[in-house]
């Protein structure tokens, strides 16, 4: 009686290690999300097509549109609702800020 007590409260304690160490690694896997959002302006001479990582945009010339600001994120082209090449990576120095579209394609 005395061993099989001994014996469960053994395997008590290591499953109780065994969710605490999955709690841990899957706290290392968040994104950095900064509270903000960054303005990009569409200051070329065409009407474009973006993919901002969450959906499809579409700029005339002289537009604007909101993204969230989620670090290292990929803003993409797009085209006939298909992403294309990156234009640019989202970096924490550009959240709460209005970036020009002809800035990041130079």
């Amino acid at each position: 009686m005395k061993l099989t007590l001994i014996t469960l409260s053994l395997f008590s304690l290591l499953s109780f290690s065994i969710v605490e160490n999955n709690l841990e690694k899957k706290q290392l896997k968040t994104e950095i999300i900064v509270g903000s959002n960054l303005t990009l302006i569409n200051d070329t001479k065409e009407k474009i097509s973006i993919y901002t990582g969450t959906g499809f945009v579409s700029l005339n010339k002289g537009s604007r549109t909101s993204i969230s600001c989620k670090v290292g994120k990929e803003v993409r082209w797009a085209n006939k609702g298909k992403k294309g090449d990156v234009i640019f990576k989202i970096k924490n120095d550009m959240c709460g800020k209005t970036i020009k579209l002809s800035k990041l394609i130079d």
